[in-house]
């Protein structure tokens, strides 16, 4: 993990050398009374900026976990799957039985149970969305599993092939929360329906990656990142889901626009996490700071030097704050 935050320390010893490389303080001995200001080479202003810290960690680019699309034990025979990486929507097949095809639905709820005239639920409810969604109307999409829906059921079983019977049974389809990317194929055709027939992930590229646990406070769910791919090209992430804490803390990130990520599907790459970040802060360069003989801080201004607080560091600059502090004021700087 490299972090690109400047330590406290490391700003004393820039600052020294760019007071004694340049004479911003012009002092030879702090008690000297013959020592007075020069002034500075060049000059910045104060200005009011959004400061971040950030944190720079390795990921991996891919889609996410994967999980198992079960059969159901003992029912026939696989006669077809897709192929791996493959997107199967709503409606899609997701594999064969006996030359039967088993489609996707979209819900929450796996079909558990026998779905007839008379059951009520929210089973029930899922199935006719998923019909109305699929072009299968006449029917109320609510809890209840009435006649209307019992006709659109058989309509939808002529066209997948099977026999109308109008009743949805266990293992009739395969439901998940949406579109769903084919990882792995764990059967081939020819093997008995049982088991983990293939393996799927989501369909959106998303970053893993495992922070250290000390970096633990630096994330949170919704934050800012920024990826960066092999190329160099850079995307906007977003921190969508933080794991258990183990050994490191397994956190993923979505990037918002899909299309940034071009043609990568797995890939490491480099993730830019913003740590903490203060909007509408008086700051200044770095370099414009100006060690202090008794410790702390000062910047030069004018024809004096003007002791600051410092708050957030960020790339190049700093937060500052005191007495005499505004927006606009000039500082000194090296050349």
């Amino acid at each position: 993990m490299r972090r690109r935050i400047l330590a406290l320390p490391a700003v004393v010893i820039a600052a020294a050398a760019v007071t004694a490389s340049t004479g911003l303080l012009g002092r030879r001995d702090a008690g000297s009374p013959s020592d007075t200001l020069t002034g500075p080479p060049a000059t910045a202003t104060v200005e009011r900026r959004t400061l971040t810290r950030t944190t720079t960690v390795g990921g991996t680019l891919g889609y996410g976990d994967t999980a198992a699309v079960l059969a159901p034990g003992g029912r026939g025979m696989v006669t077809w799957l897709p192929r791996a990486g493959d997107v199967l929507e709503r409606g899609d097949t997701v594999y064969r039985v006996d030359q039967q095809r088993v489609p996707l639905l979209y819900g929450s709820v796996p079909l558990y149970r026998a779905l007839s005239t008379g059951s009520k639920g929210a089973d029930v409810r899922q199935l006719e969305s998923n019909l109305g969604a699929l072009g299968y109307t006449g029917f109320t999409a609510d809890d209840k599993f009435t006649a209307a829906t019992a006709y659109a059921v058989k309509r939808w079983q002529k066209d997948l092939g099977r026999s109308r019977t109008g009743v949805v049974g266990p293992g009739d389809a395969v439901v998940s929360s949406g579109a769903r990317r084919v990882a792995q194929l764990t059967a081939e055709p020819g093997a008995a329906a049982s088991g983990a027939l293939l393996r799927w992930t989501g369909t959106a590229r998303v970053v893993a990656v495992a922070l250290d646990i000390g970096s633990a406070d630096l994330v949170r769910r919704g934050a800012d990142a920024t990826i960066e791919l092999p190329d160099g090209t850079k995307a906007a992430a977003r921190v969508t889901a933080i794991g258990t804490p183990a050994a490191t803390l397994p956190i993923q990130l979505t990037v918002t626009d899909q299309r940034k990520l071009g043609r990568y599907e797995v890939a490491r790459v480099s993730v830019d996490l913003a740590a903490e970040t203060r909007a509408g802060v008086l700051a200044v360069p770095i370099t414009a700071l100006v060690a202090q003989p008794g410790g702390g801080y000062a910047v030069v201004a004018g024809a004096g030097h003007l002791p600051v607080r410092t708050g957030l560091f960020s790339d190049s600059y700093v937060e500052i704050s005191g007495a005499g502090v505004v927006e606009g004021l000039a500082v000194g700087v090296p050349r």
